[in-house]
This record gives C-alpha cells, structure tokens and sequence, in this order.
C-alpha cells in the first residue's frame, strides 16, 4: 500500500526510534548523533554497491546490479529523512522544503516575472 505523504511515515518511524533510544537512557542529542552516523553507515553501503557493480574488488567481481544501488539510494534518503524528523519533529518537512528551494535556486532557473516556470530541456 502505497502513502500519499511520505512524511507521515517518516514521522512514525522517527516517533518509534526516538522512543525506543530514550528507554534505553540516550539523550536527544546523542540520538540525532547516532542517526546521523547510521546516515553515514547507509551512504557507505550504497557507495559500496557501486563498487560491486562495477567489480571494483577483484576479490568479489560484480557482486550487485543497479538495482541494488537504487534500493541502498532510498535507504540512505530515509535514514536522512529520519534524522532530520527527529531532530526537527514539528516542521521537519517544512524546513527540508525550504532548504531545498534555497540549494536548487543555483541550479535551476526561476520562474521569469509573472511568468510560468520554464520546462525543462
């Protein structure tokens, strides 16, 4: 089943982490620490299928296929995802949203006054 606002899903996986870190004594911001490093640790195994894709390591040879880089891609985008709703709980999608638009603007033209946003070529 698909969710209409992947958000909500973060939220609840980032509620249920944080929960379970605070039973076990850890403060908040050694729990955001924690996140970030598993954010880390998720951006390795991505970095580390490529490797295997293309059979970097004469050990193993081509050990995985693209889609298993994909699948290690949206691992690391929801361990970040997670982080960022634990750290920022109230407005975490608000406060990606902008910072996103901040980074693109370098990237991507606006919109031409009174204009429609150009499309893309």
């Amino acid at each position: 089943m698909r969710d209409d606002d992947p958000w909500d899903t973060i939220r609840s996986l980032a509620v249920r982490f944080s929960a379970l870190d605070t039973e076990r004594g850890i403060s908040a911001e050694e729990q955001w620490s924690l996140q970030v490093l598993k954010l880390a640790e998720e951006v390795g195994e991505a970095a580390q299928a490529v490797i295997g894709v293309r059979a970097v390591n004469p050990r193993k040879g081509r050990s995985h296929d693209w889609e298993q880089v994909q699948e290690e891609v949206v691992d690391a985008v929801v361990t970040g995802m997670v982080a960022l709703a634990r750290m920022r709980p109230d407005d975490a999608p608000e406060f990606f949203a902008s910072v996103l638009a901040r980074k693109s603007a370098r990237f991507l033209p606006g919109p031409p006054e009174g204009g429609p946003v150009p499309a893309p070529r």
